[in-house]
């Protein structure tokens, strides 16, 4: 799985946010955010920077979990 769509669906499930609910934030479609999620496609860099700041819209907590599981250190994680 994409560190990105692995990041993104852990953070969804934790806090409850539905894939179209982001989606609608951010302005793109729930495809989008479906494909993320599940595998399919990878987002840009600079679309990782905008899921941040939608979650970050949505759910302040959510967007820092995002950030710590997209840059934060792997091996930590894996303990």
């Amino acid at each position: 799985m994409t560190q990105a769509g692995k990041a993104l669906k852990r953070v969804l499930k934790i806090y409850g946010i539905t894939q179209n609910r982001l989606a609608v934030v951010m302005g793109v479609n729930r495809s989008s955010v479906f494909g993320w999620v599940n595998e399919i496609a990878d987002p840009p860099g600079d679309t990782v920077v905008k899921i941040r700041k939608a979650l970050a819209e949505i759910e302040p907590a959510a967007a820092e979990e995002f950030v710590r599981l997209f840059w934060g250190d792997s091996e930590e994680d894996e303990k």
